[in-house]
């Protein structure tokens, strides 16, 4: 027996191979929760990134993704205790959130916005996340998308070749600009060509026909941000289908993370524990 055939069947046990082989490729979607969630908290240093292991801990969530912004610092004095934190409050830090801007039109800028990146992608390591969400950007004026475009897949490549060597996976998330529509986020990965990045995908974010956009996307997702509102096929804001969402991700294939990202008006505080619970009910429901 080789070792595909031993992973087939000790997932399948007794099923025959082929039945078994399809049964290997399943979705398998896990808790996290991403901590843009509790940026007011973070901002006042009401809370901190050690408070949201805790969270995580007490409502038995698998995953924190760490929204960089309110970082005091990179450094080892932070990073590390931090890291031990969660470790210890068995919480895994597997992600990051960095800003980025990759619609840069000169050989000069596009190196220097991937240098920025790789900067993140030290800290990534040095933490213990195998991933990083970043961003597209905007077109500049005068520019086309089809231009932009290049320019991103040019940054995108400089970039996932250190952040490869490094281990750590690079998320394009869908945040408007460049990153506007399903179809140009695609085009960008697929361009890029890289084992190193895929899509962050944020069920919030595409400003219309948000279901459709996010099927296409599903499967180059490498994480996926779970917000309470979604906008319809004609644009208008409604209550997120999360069941829909995470049937779609299931009929990907799609093996990661699906992160609560609470933007709601009601203090994260009281509104984040219920939500925590219907995430994990929905994902073991698929």
């Amino acid at each position: 027996m080789n070792r595909r055939q031993w992973i087939v069947l000790s997932a399948g046990a007794a099923a025959p191979l082929a039945a078994a082989s399809e049964a290997a490729r399943k979705a398998r979607l896990r808790p996290a929760l991403c901590a843009y969630s509790f940026r007011k908290e973070l901002e006042s240093k009401v809370m901190s990134y050690t408070d949201l292991a805790d969270v995580c801990a007490a409502h038995d969530i698998a995953g924190l993704d760490l929204t960089v912004y309110w970082f005091p610092d990179t450094s080892d004095g932070f990073l590390l205790p931090l890291k031990r934190h969660a470790y210890r409050a068995g919480v895994h830090i597997y992600s990051i959130s960095v800003r980025s801007d990759m619609c840069r039109p000169t050989p000069e800028a596009q190196a220097a916005e991937a240098a920025g990146i790789q900067r993140w992608v030290d800290v990534a390591e040095r933490l213990g996340a195998g991933h990083i969400r970043v961003f597209g950007g905007v077109v500049p004026k005068g520019a086309t998308e089809d231009q932009a475009a290049g320019w991103v897949v040019e940054v995108l490549k400089r970039a996932a070749d250190y952040a490869g060597r490094k281990g750590v996976i690079l998320g394009l998330e869908n945040h408007g600009g460049i990153t506007e529509r399903a179809e140009r986020i695609v085009e960008i990965v697929r361009k890029t060509d890289s084992p190193w990045v895929g899509i962050n995908l944020d069920s919030g974010n595409f400003r219309r026909d948000a279901y459709a956009q996010m099927e296409m996307c599903a499967p180059h997702a490498v994480n996926v941000q779970m917000k309470v509102e979604i906008r319809s096929a004609d644009g208008k804001v409604e209550p997120c289908d999360w069941p829909r969402v995470a049937s779609l991700l299931v009929a990907a294939g799609y093996r990661g993370y699906a992160a609560l990202e609470y933007e709601g008006k009601e203090d994260a505080r009281t509104a984040v524990p219920g939500l925590l619970k219907k995430l994990h009910q929905t994902l073991a429901a698929v």
